[in-house]
């Protein structure tokens, strides 16, 4: 549109105009990590603070900005906030009281806002390009596409520390907003963990399982850097990954990527964010996330974390006891889509033991203790991986899967955990 700029300054105002469009009981939908419009909520929690409003619910995820909102339960009657995936941050400040979890599978994510009735959407977004078209940025991408499609009131933040990324669902133009503000900011980052020894040893398993020619989800934490910085002598690979970090910019510098970088979303530094403006193209979850989609890359090779397991391959990702620590993520979505791939490979890693109290206590169980969510059932599970094994589950009887994961234990649990499986009758004596 040759007019696009006059469109822009008619919209332009100020913060404070631009929440004063929110209203009682709005469900309000907010771009995430490095996508939060930072000032635009500062705006509209001094409206809660002033008790302008009452019963808006913000709606985002992995929060990396610690809003005074959520650290007060004076907010509470006026702002609230639900997550759709509980990051590090969020676990943080749970404990106030002003953040109710959705645990929710990423490729369902554009049903779950419709679920919550989404009718404002709030974005960060880079400056308008020579059409007039703003990014939503490596962050804003993987779900506000369904957002502004679903909201009558869209307000956006120009900051021009937004990189412009790729992708046919990764911008909006200034025609469709409702209003626009502007205020820059540095894009908040997300550290990337360093590996720990058991992350290594866990990932030189897992590495000479993955060819040259593969397409690669890996997750994100230590164990995923691991993973991610062992593969830089592979050469051929794609990604095909909900969420990239700092290790793919590092692969493809090192050659070992040649093929598509795709993903919903990226998670890490400034450098990078700009990094992937540049190589990466971005799509929601419902279309990155989706088994269906998965499935046709041949050698899918899919690397996640969980947290425990029963002896049957019943997997927890998620919680402790009733405590959620996490959320289900794409997990199940790449878990099914690697089966369906010719040549697929699922592989869900976890350490053998933690300790409780001050004592090892085992990650594989007869039963998964009260409370524990089984994230991926187990007859979707292919490989589960401690620093002692590989343990194949496909396909497999109870009792093949029962002995599998006791070969995978810690060596000084196995007598009891065999024990155990003969008593509920999994294994014969």
């Amino acid at each position: 549109m040759s007019n696009w700029r006059d469109i822009y300054n008619s919209k332009l105002t100020t913060f404070d105009e631009a929440v004063a469009l929110i209203k009682d009981n709005d469900r309000v939908w907010m771009s995430p990590a490095s996508a939060t419009p930072i000032q635009l909520i500062e705006a509209l929690q001094k409206r809660a603070l002033a008790k302008e409003i009452n019963g808006v619910h913000l709606v985002s995820g992995q929060m990396l900005v610690p809003f005074e909102f959520l650290k007060s339960a004076e907010h509470r009657p006026h702002l609230t906030y639900d997550t759709m995936f509980f990051g590090i941050l969020e676990r943080k400040l749970a404990k106030f009281g002003n953040i109710s979890i959705n645990s929710c599978q990423f490729s369902q994510l554009a049903n779950a806002l419709e679920d919550c009735r989404i009718n404002v959407c709030m974005c960060d977004v880079s400056e308008p390009d020579e059409e007039g078209y703003m990014s939503l940025g490596p962050m804003g991408v993987c779900i506000t596409p369904k957002a502004l499609e679903m909201s009558d009131v869209i307000l956006v933040q120009v900051n021009r520390n937004q990189p412009r990324v790729k992708g046919r669902s990764s911008k909006i133009h200034v025609s469709e907003v409702t209003a626009i503000t502007e205020g820059d900011h540095v894009l908040p980052e997300f550290p990337s963990p360093e590996p720990s020894e058991l992350d290594q040893k866990i990932a030189s398993l897992i590495l000479p399982e993955i060819p040259d020619g593969s397409t690669v989800q890996i997750g994100l934490g230590g164990l995923s850097n691991a993973i991610g910085y062992g593969l830089k002598s592979k050469r051929g690979l794609s990604i095909h990954a909900e969420m990239l970090t700092e290790c793919i910019m590092h692969l493809y510098e090192a050659g070992a990527i040649t093929g598509k970088i795709e993903a919903a979303l990226g998670l890490g530094s400034n450098k990078f964010a700009y990094w992937l403006g540049e190589h990466a193209e971005f799509a929601p979850f419902w279309e990155i996330n989706d088994p269906r989609n998965v499935q046709h890359y041949d050698s899918l090779i899919s690397v996640n974390q969980c947290l425990m397991a029963d002896l049957t391959g019943q997997v927890c990702s998620e919680s402790v006891g009733h405590q959620q620590v996490s959320g289900i993520g794409g997990q199940i979505d790449f878990v099914q889509g690697a089966s369906w791939s010719k040549g697929g490979k699922s592989f869900l890693c976890m350490a053998s033991t933690t300790e409780v109290n001050g004592k090892p206590t085992s990650n594989i169980m007869l039963n998964l203790p009260a409370g524990e969510v089984v994230t991926t059932p187990r007859a979707m599970v292919m490989y589960i991986v401690t620093e002692y094994g590989i343990a194949n589950l496909r396909n497999k009887s109870i009792p093949d899967r029962v002995r599998a994961m006791i070969g995978i234990a810690h060596p000084d649990f196995r007598g009891e955990l065999t024990q155990q499986a003969v008593k509920a009758g999994l294994i014969a004596r």
